[in-house]
């Protein structure tokens, strides 16, 4: 994965502000999932329905269990088959994951994204990052960075303009908590594979 300099943007972060960025599937808005202000600040941006959790973006499972309890073992065999990459896991969220982030919900989405810009910001931060999509709630997601930049420019506290260009198609998104894949919004991930995945996980 290529090195890009992002050292602003991480101390946007640090300092509980919002940042724009590009992901792997669609550009997205980026704050410290830990501190719930910044949080806020992300739903007051988009206009984002108040019982709409945000999903979460980290770098690797150690940070899965951080977020997240109660994980089954086939999770990490997902993990291991799709990370990095275009596939979200709802599972049972950790005590310590603030109420807002949730919407005050048991679960949370979690997903490594397969691109620079995310993963320096979530190793510089020193933790997972909110990976909701850039848009205003309910309208079409931004597909390149001149849509973003017009959208979002004096909205968040930086726009990184870095890195490659999302794909344009939003993850696919698999609720395993209770035990068995279900799957929530068809996305870049056949759902069949991931099924295939499960099922020899199980055996």
């Amino acid at each position: 994965m290529e090195k890009i300099n992002l050292e602003r943007a991480v101390g946007v972060l640090k300092n509980g502000g919002v940042v724009a960025i590009p992901t792997d599937t669609l550009y997205g808005l980026a704050a410290d999932v830990f501190n719930p202000a910044a949080v806020d600040r992300i739903f007051a941006i988009k206009g984002r329905p108040e019982g709409l959790a945000l999903p979460v973006l980290m770098n690797g499972w150690e940070q899965v269990q951080r977020v997240a309890e109660n994980l089954p073992s086939q999770a990490k065999d997902l993990a291991d088959r799709f990370w990095p990459g275009a596939l979200t896991l709802v599972v049972h969220k950790a005590p310590g994951l603030p109420d807002r982030l949730t919407a005050g919900g048991p679960t949370v989405a979690v997903r490594m994204p397969d691109h620079p810009a995310p993963i320096e910001l979530i190793d510089g931060l020193g933790g997972p990052i909110t990976g909701t999509s850039a848009n205003i709630s309910g309208s079409a997601d931004r597909l390149n960075l001149a849509e973003l930049t017009a959208e979002f420019e004096g909205r968040v506290d930086y726009i990184v303009t870095e890195g490659p260009e999302p794909k344009g198609t939003a993850s696919t998104v698999i609720d395993i908590t209770s035990g068995q894949p279900k799957l929530l919004r068809e996305g870049a991930i056949p759902f069949e594979q991931v099924l295939q995945t499960w099922g020899k996980a199980s055996k």
